[in-house]
């Protein structure tokens, strides 16, 4: 990979004044990390620094955080951007940060999987350890649910690994797995943090409807009780086949004929057109104050 340690350079015979005087400017090699040289002097590729930070960190070091969920399939638009490389090493290894390498000291190395050779923390592991260290809600559940669709993750192995590490910066990651814990699906949990950002937020999630003579109506995703809207978030993927799709339309159905407005969403729009989602909700709220609410209730009544 055109990554040695200086040590190993040394050991060939090469001074260390020869070795860092090829590293400064307009030299053919450079300096990536203390004692970590790169023989070009080219940009250095992600492969390259994922190595650096190995062998920097020494013997039994694992890259975990938002690079090893990058290496294990998640996508870069749910990964923060820009944090650099954060290593796991044995609690009992004196490391210091440095640069573009952050060293975190663990009781709890995890058994390391490897991808191209490089070795990462698993990716539950590496998925709560990216999570620790963002602040805002809305990336946290991005990369949660992007953990949960596409890496495979389960919600409870998630949660499972937050409590057994440390609760620095794991406060957020816990409440929302905790509020999703009901929902039936991803896409909803998505949704869910999509609504964050409504004027109107529903006040209900799958709540069941019920109408005026005592009949089942509909379980809809997200429900407003003051106008008696209905949210969907329908997908042939969630359906599983034909049978998913005919009580999806005997569902609707159903809406129509209680005189509940629906607004269907498909999963992938709430990933590549979350403005379109949010503005057609706001559209469709204010729509349903101008005529009355649907003689609807939240539990069975008779008339």
């Amino acid at each position: 990979m055109g990554v040695v340690k200086a040590t190993t350079l040394e050991s060939l015979d090469m001074g260390s004044k020869s070795i860092y005087r090829k590293c400064l400017p307009g030299g053919p090699w450079q300096r990536l990390l203390p004692g970590i040289i790169l023989l070009h002097s080219n940009e250095p590729t992600q492969d390259q620094r994922a190595i650096a930070a190995l062998l920097y960190a020494g013997a039994d070091a694992v890259i975990t955080g938002t690079e090893a969920c990058r290496r294990q399939g998640l996508r870069s638009r749910e990964l923060p951007q820009g944090d650099g490389i954060l290593v796991l090493v044995p609690h009992q290894h004196k490391i210091l940060s440095s640069e573009f390498v952050t060293v975190e000291r663990t009781v709890r190395l995890p058994k390391a999987v490897f991808k191209d050779g490089i070795p990462l923390a698993p990716l539950v592991r590496a998925t709560t350890d990216a999570i620790r260290r963002i602040r805002k809600v809305e990336p946290i559940g991005q990369l949660l649910i992007e953990a949960i669709q596409h890496g495979r993750c389960a919600p409870n192995a998630l949660a499972y690994e937050l409590d057994r590490g440390t609760k620095r910066g794991t406060a957020i990651p816990r409440r929302l797995l905790a509020e999703w814990a009901n929902l039936r699906s991803v896409a909803e949990a998505r949704a869910k943090t999509l609504s964050r950002r409504l004027q109107f937020q529903p006040s209900h999630w799958n709540i069941e409807v019920w109408g005026r003579a005592g009949n089942y109506v509909g379980c809809p995703d997200a429900w407003w009780e003051d106008v008696g809207l209905a949210w969907e978030i329908d997908s042939v993927d969630f359906h599983f086949g034909r049978d998913g799709y005919a009580r999806t339309l005997e569902r609707n159905t159903r809406y129509a004929a209680a005189g509940i407005p629906v607004v269907q969403t498909l999963p992938s729009r709430l990933i590549k057109d979350p403005d379109g989602v949010i503005a057609e909700l706001q559209a469709a709220y204010l729509t349903a104050t101008t005529r009355p609410r649907p003689p609807v209730y939240l539990s069975p009544k008779m008339p």
